[in-house]
């Protein structure tokens, strides 16, 4: 091997903290101690400069195995998801959780099970092999899930996911309160015969149309039964359910508003309005919910939309893990619904007067 000076000026193998002692003219524990958040009050800030600059000549970066090994993490958080490859809404997700990992000196090793609990399991039991420090497991649809086995292991937390058995802290979205959201959207521009378009019987159907409904009845309106139409959540499901409510209708019959369970059941309730010759939004408003990305800005007119905080899921997720692995605590299995806020644009105006 050669001398510091050699590879100072050669540049060959990568340059270890003796390097940078060398060229400080300190200790290697003083490196250590500055590389390691143990120098205040072991040496002075005359000298952390002297060392820092001599890191930065050298262009030498801790050796984040090692530290790791020291004190006992590696540095990365593993996260398994169900479907990340199919989802619009996984790189919002992926991205909250990747740069609060990152504010945090960790990366995030992702892991696509495609829904399979065998391949989720194995997951795990990679990961935890792997020595991660922490693990969030995410869903792309709200629901409760199955937890992988060895998730207790490790600290873990759930995304846009609840668990069957209450055990582990999850991260969701508000969805009830964004139901509420969506009807005063609506009734703070003077409607009053509202619908609600699609959906099913799952978690977020459910919640979204009880806080709509709340938000009605503070104002003494109730819903007709027929205005509620149960049409899943695709385009064909909002243009039939839309045709189904408003075709042959007298203007002064139908709604003139409807929330829409997600943003492709609001194009087909757009769509249905577009053939039956219905102006949207001098002759009805639409409101959607998701906002689905390279989708609801381009419709005609734009949708406003209520918008799931998948960012902000990833990013609080993130939090809790890192939070849990400083302290070493693990958090309670406690769920938080985060705000799911508005986004604006052209497809919402005042109710027509007649």
């Amino acid at each position: 091997m050669g001398g510091t000076e050699e590879k100072q000026t050669t540049g060959a193998g990568r340059p270890t903290s003796r390097d940078v002692a060398r060229l400080a003219g300190v200790s290697h524990t003083a490196v250590s101690f500055v590389f390691n958040g143990r120098a205040e009050g072991n040496l002075s800030p005359a000298t952390q400069e002297r060392i820092r600059q001599a890191a930065a000549e050298l262009g030498y970066r801790p050796d984040p195995v090692a530290r790791g090994l020291r004190r006992r993490r590696t540095a990365v958080i593993g996260l398994v998801t169900d479907e990340i490859a199919s989802s619009p809404f996984a790189g919002r997700l992926l991205r909250g959780a990747m740069e609060t990992a990152w504010g945090s000196e960790h990366l995030v090793l992702t892991i696509d099970s495609g829904g399979d609990p065998a391949k989720e399991d194995a997951a795990v039991a990679e990961l935890l092999d792997r020595r991660v420090d922490g693990i969030i497991y995410a869903a792309m649809s709200l629901r409760r899930v199955r937890v992988p086995e060895g998730l207790h292991r490790t600290h873990s937390v759930l995304a846009n996911c609840l668990p069957e058995d209450d055990s582990l802290p999850a991260v969701i979205p508000a969805e009830r309160a964004g139901g509420r959201t969506a009807a005063r959207l609506l009734l703070d521009e003077g409607h009053r015969r509202v619908a609600m378009v699609g959906g099913q019987d799952d978690i977020a159907s459910v919640d979204r149309l009880r806080g709509f409904r709340d938000a009605l009845r503070a104002e003494g309106i109730t819903v007709p039964k027929e205005w509620v139409v149960r049409s899943g959540g695709e385009i064909s499901g909002g243009y039939e359910g839309a045709t189904g409510i408003l075709d042959g209708v007298p203007a002064d019959r139908r709604p003139t508003g409807i929330f829409c369970y997600n943003d492709r059941v609001a194009a087909g309730v757009l769509h249905a309005a577009t053939r039956l010759g219905i102006a949207v939004p001098g002759e009805l408003s639409v409101v959607g919910y998701d906002d689905q990305e390279h989708m609801a800005a381009f419709l005609t007119p734009p949708l406003t939309s209520v918008a799931l905080p998948h960012r902000a899921m990833g990013e609080a997720a993130a939090r809790l893990v890192l939070d849990s692995i400083d302290t070493g605590r693990t958090p309670p299995a406690t769920v938080r619904r985060l705000a799911c806020p508005v986004v604006s644009r052209a497809s919402v105006g005042p109710a027509p007067s007649r």
